[in-house]
């Protein structure tokens, strides 16, 4: 009776979100997946009882959409949506990407801030949720015209950040041109000069590493996962998605720790070069990147030996891991089904919430190590908060320095959610750990703060 109890108060809380948040999936879908594992743990609290915390998390503190008219090179007016999710502060000011693609809306932004909250609390670092972007895509656009748009941008964003109030960071279509566009922009209107955005380049208060960084710390977590089965990075073959940031700081350090990554993937399909991507064809990976295109195609004309799968996902090659490093649900049941059946022992997600339910719920039937993005990726933002630090002090830590307190963030991380998600047979379920340990440290703030 208790466990069904349980089950039906999981279904009114979704249900009541439902009724709320129309027409909005992946944010619903971020909510499901925590609230299927945190409602039985807060019912086994006795100080949780009646708070209303689940259901105050997944409501945003403030939401803030406006418009943003810029000009192009012709001299034609455009008009695009900007979006800033400031979704909980009880643990710290607001931090969280920015990002700017043709798919952004609320329901995506919405979701993303929501996971950004139980993400930086695992991290343990001072950091709140929050998520913002618009709908502009600058692929194919001009410097100038990019440094138009963010400059629209942040005359409005910037009313509503600061350093200890909301410090976005970049995210997909952000990267180190348009952080240094929003930054300049900020600092003109604002009249200071403060650590109000992370990325930002190292001549004025970046921080080493930080292009890899969430690509190295997916791998740090990946290689505390393989340790409970006493396995280890090297000599395993490892399947991955992407080829931005994030993948080429994975694949950086897989090789680092002697790993072989085989595969990378973009919105054309996917790339499997057998003898490896290492040494100079992980630095390819930029200039592909760099070029605007987005095409993995483009990697057999350099390296002819390699073979490319049109429209096809990297999910079908035999690997020992797969991290999924490109965009959300790009990885469903039928990939999950491939990838068991073909030996799988660890799924490490480096990006937002890349696969579906019934590829988690799979995995984790299966007895496959599977950790949720939340907590493996973390790493990004953990290198965010050590720039806000560095930036704080007014000093600059080496390669090393960050380095070491990453992987140390990393293994931290790794150690909660084992606390709170190990099993009676010894398996770890992740998603119960990371979903968990990310909502206590939230939970304590905002009983102790009050009804805020």
């Amino acid at each position: 009776m208790e466990d069904y109890n349980i089950d039906q108060k999981i279904q009114d809380f979704i249900a009541q979100v439902e009724a709320k948040n129309p027409n909005e999936p992946e944010f619903l879908q971020a909510v499901k997946e925590v609230a299927i594992t945190v409602i039985p743990f807060i019912e086994s609290r006795k100080d949780y009882q009646g708070m209303k915390l689940l259901e105050r998390m997944v409501e945003a503190e403030r939401i803030i959409i406006f418009r943003v008219p810029w000009v192009d090179d012709k001299g034609e007016i455009h008009v695009n949506r900007g979006f800033r999710i400031q979704m909980n502060s009880a643990i710290g000011p607001y931090k969280g990407g920015i990002r700017f693609h043709p798919t952004v809306n609320l329901s995506v932004l919405k979701f993303l801030a929501f996971e950004q909250v139980f993400k930086n609390s695992l991290t343990t670092l001072p950091m709140g949720g929050g998520k913002g972007g618009s709908d502009f895509d600058p692929q194919g656009k001009s410097d100038m015209e990019v440094m138009r748009f963010c400059q629209a941008f942040m005359t409005e964003l910037c009313k509503h950040i600061g350093p200890e109030t909301d410090v976005p960071a970049g995210d997909i279509g952000v990267g180190a041109r348009e952080i240094g566009y929003l930054f300049g922009q900020y600092k003109k209107v604002r009249n200071e000069f403060s650590g109000v955005l992370t990325g930002k380049g190292l001549a004025y208060g970046g921080s080493l590493i930080r292009p890899e960084a969430t690509g190295y710390g997916v791998v740090y977590f990946c290689e505390q996962m393989l340790s409970t089965i006493n396995e280890k990075i090297e000599g395993k073959v490892f399947a991955v998605s992407g080829f931005g940031n994030v993948a080429w700081g994975v694949i950086k350090k897989v090789n680092e720790l002697g790993g072989k990554v085989v595969t990378i993937s973009g919105p054309d399909g996917f790339i499997y070069d057998e003898t490896g991507i290492s040494g100079e064809k992980v630095d390819y990976l930029l200039e592909l990147r760099s070029s605007g295109n987005n095409r993995a195609e483009d990697y057999i004309k350099k390296y002819p030996e390699a073979k490319f799968f049109a429209g096809r996902r990297p999910w079908e090659i035999k690997c020992d891991v797969a991290i999924p490093a490109a965009t959300q649900n790009e990885l469903d049941l039928e990939d999950a089904e491939k990838l068991v059946k073909n030996g799988l022992i660890c799924i490490t997600e480096a990006a937002n919430m890349p696969s579906n339910l019934d590829a988690i719920n799979y995995f984790l039937e299966n007895k496959v190590l599977f950790s949720p993005g939340k907590a493996s990726n973390a790493g990004g933002v953990a290198t965010s908060g050590l720039e806000m630090t560095q930036n704080s002090i007014r000093l600059n830590w080496t390669s090393e320095e960050v380095d070491a307190r990453l992987k140390e963030i990393m293994v931290g991380i790794h150690k909660a959610c084992r606390n709170y998600g190990k099993e009676e047979d010894g398996y770890v379920n992740y998603v119960k750990g990371a979903n968990i340990a990310g909502f206590v440290k939230v939970a304590e703030a905002m009983l102790a703060q009050g009804v805020v």
